[in-house]
């Protein structure tokens, strides 16, 4: 049975306003693209891995996923985030998944290894790990394994939602502190915790 990767993004042109203070909107572009294609390249060199999902209401960015192997489904309306996560899984499960690993495209330090830490709990199922955010607020990965075992709650305070779902259901929780998922990019801030190159991504 696959293991899939979500991966939901939000339009390339219009993602990250929070940041407009500190960097053009043109450069915002081109940085959700670069870090979407980031995201995808290290998922696909991942054998764990067997599908990765692109999740979004901008066809560019659905057609960058599609030309970089991924597949691919379009939002519309205004359903939400978990709204169209849970449509992603229920997708993932009618094709036979064994689990689910949520991840966001804006985290710049991605690294396969630490995925991999991760992904090792999937071989003890039913589980729910998770990686938070560098203030243990945000969900920065979510191995939820089968795919179905928690409603998902993503949102502000989404890391202490998501463990309080897992109690609720008794459900095993792993709490996966990893250096290169901790940064996602949301304020000024995060982005002067990057090294230069990173800031204004081509």
């Amino acid at each position: 049975m696959a293991l899939w990767a979500i991966i939901p993004v939000k339009p390339l042109r219009r993602g990250k306003s929070r940041l407009a203070k500190v960097i053009s909107a043109e450069e915002r572009a081109d940085l959700n693209q670069y870090l979407l294609e980031h995201t995808i390249q290290v998922l696909t060199t991942m054998a764990e891995i067997e599908h990765i999902l692109v999740i979004s209401r901008d066809t560019e960015a659905l057609a960058l996923a599609r030309d970089m192997g991924a597949r691919t489904v379009q939002e519309y309306g205004s359903p939400g985030l978990n709204t169209a996560l849970t449509r992603a899984v229920e997708i993932a499960k009618s094709y036979g998944s064994c689990g689910i690993l949520i991840i966001p495209a804006d985290l710049p330090r991605l690294d396969a290894e630490d995925l991999r830490r991760i992904l090792a709990h999937r071989k003890q199922p039913p589980v729910v790990a998770i990686a938070p955010d560098r203030k243990k607020e945000g969900t920065n990965a979510l191995l939820v394994c089968p795919p179905d075992l928690i409603e998902l709650r993503y949102g502000p305070g989404s890391f202490e939602k998501h463990c309080q779902a897992a109690r609720e259901a008794d459900i095993r929780l792993e709490i996966c502190d990893l250096a290169s998922l901790e940064l996602d990019l949301d304020e000024p801030e995060d982005l002067a915790l990057l090294e230069p190159e990173f800031r204004t991504k081509e």
